[in-house]
Order: structure tokens, then sequence, then C-alpha cells
């Protein structure tokens, strides 16, 4: 049976993706959110490992990391620029603000421009850089229009503290309202093989050449009945590496960011960049519900 973390391989064999025309990434990253602890909250079981983590996905191509100040909260900003820091030029970091964390498994909307300006420059600290490339607004909150939330992102863009703006948990006319404001790079919302209530929001993107970040890419099991089992055993990979290999077929601009915090499993995900299912692999999978 064949290798299949299939370690010699690159994400670079997954193609590339610009995200606001000045930054180009392998079209497979790398989500930082578990590498902290149960909930979301404090340190990792084993911070060695996930210091690990975060340099073996260099060594297998990563470009793009994905963090935000509420992991941990903290915690995962701390590990990559411990880990990682000084940057290699290609590696490009998006973080989000705009969560408050009040304890284990909890997350709390906050958009109002001072919170988002104390939370931007709380992770300029942390990610030891002076511009962050890209800068994503974690998730409407309720109690503040949401243009004000991103008028104070465009305020930090233009004092250079963030390169780019993205957004995340958001419907079609939220993403049309942030774009009155400023140029929006990428979108972040739940989507995976299993869940699709967001496609709209992908469809959309599609037709504007946006970045999508699939969050929760690998969270849902399939059933008995579904072809993702039998298709990995034929194609001698994992559901994990079919299903991840189906998103990235779905759409040219699908970036799919799985998170870990073990090298094996790391080594897996990234392998998927290289599976080719066929046409009628990846119609049986579309109709998976």
């Amino acid at each position: 049976m064949a290798d299949r973390t299939r370690t010699t391989t690159t994400v670079a064999d997954a193609g590339r993706i610009d995200l606001g025309g000045d930054l180009t990434v392998n079209r497979l990253g790398f989500g930082a959110m578990r590498l902290t602890g149960p909930g979301i909250w404090g340190e990792p079981e084993d911070p060695q490992e996930c210091r690990r983590v975060l340099q073996r996905a260099l060594e297998l191509g990563v470009t793009l990391i994905d963090t935000a100040d509420s992991y941990g909260p903290e915690v995962s900003e701390r590990l990559i620029a411990e880990a990682l820091h000084p940057y290699p030029d290609e590696l490009v970091i998006a973080t989000k603000g705009g969560l408050l964390r009040p304890g284990p498994g909890r997350w709390d909307p906050d958009g109002r421009p001072q919170h988002l300006r104390a939370a931007c420059e709380g992770s300029l600290r942390r990610l030891r850089v002076d511009t962050i490339d890209v800068y994503q607004f974690h998730r409407p909150d309720p109690k503040v229009p949401l243009e004000e939330s991103i008028g104070a992102l465009l305020e930090l863009k233009v004092q250079g503290k963030i390169r780019h703006v993205g957004i995340s948990n958001v419907s079609v006319e939220q993403l049309r309202t942030a774009q009155k404001v400023t140029p929006i790079v990428s979108v972040q919302n739940r989507y995976s093989l299993t869940d699709r209530e967001l496609e709209q929001v992908l469809e959309e993107c599609s037709a504007q050449q946006i970045p999508f970040i699939p969050w929760r890419p690998l969270a849902d099991e399939v059933g008995a009945n579904s072809p993702l089992a039998e298709i990995a055993d034929r194609v001698d990979a994992t559901p994990a590496q079919v299903a991840l290999a189906w998103l990235l077929a779905h759409s040219p601009v699908m970036l799919p960011i799985p998170g870990t915090s073990s090298v094996a499993h790391l080594e897996e995900n990234c392998a998927a960049a290289q599976l080719r299912l066929a046409p009628s692999d990846l119609k049986a999978l579309d109709a998976v519900q």
C-alpha cells in the first residue's frame, strides 16, 4: 500500500491563489486554532510538538497560516512567533479580531472600533510584526453596525498596521456591505463536504474571484452509505484527504486551512494537495448531503 502521507510532496501541488493582488500563497494553508488547550483555551498539552507542526508546515510548502487573537486566547499567535520568527518572505500570516473569550468554548462578538484597534495592536506585538498581512474581522457584532467595524480596519490599513482586510462568518449581503467600505481580500466561513449551507457566499466569492477560506473543512462525519469511504479506499487515501481534494476541486477560489496539533496529521492533510479525483468521483461527492 502506498504511503498515505506522501511526505515528498508539498502543498504547492494544490496550485496558487492571490490575496489582494500582491500576496500569492499555495492553495492549501494551515489553520492554527488547534495549537491551544481544550476548548481552544489555554496552553496546548505539548507546546514543543505544536512548534514542530508549524515548522514542518513550512517545510511542506505551506505559505498561509491562519490564526486569531481569540485562539487561546493569544496562545496561537504567540506560538507562531516563537516557532517561526523571523518569518520567511513567502509566508503570509492572517489573523483575526472581533471576538472575546470569557471562558473555554465561549466566543462573544465585539465589533467596537476601540476593541478592534486594541486587538490589532495586541496581534502585532505577539506576532512580532509591524504590519499584519491579512487582518480578518472575526464575526459581525449585532450591537455594532458592520460599517463601523470595517471602518476601524480601514483606519488601521491607512496607518500601515494591516495590509489587507478580510471578513469571516458573513452572508452575501454583509460581504457587499463591507466592500462598500474597503476592498475585501478573503472570506472565511464554515464550509465542508457535508455542510454547504453557505454555498451562496462561495458562489459570490467565485464570481468576484475572492479567496474563500472554509473553516471546519473536515469536522463532519458522513453516513455509512456515503461514497467518501469507498473512494478513499479505492484511491489509497484517507477520507480526510479525499474531502480536502474535493474542496480544492469544487471551486478555484477555495483555500482550505486544515489544522492540527500533530505533525503526522499535518503531513496527512498536506498530502491531499497531490490527490486528483476522477470526474465520476467528484460527481458522486457533489451529491453527498
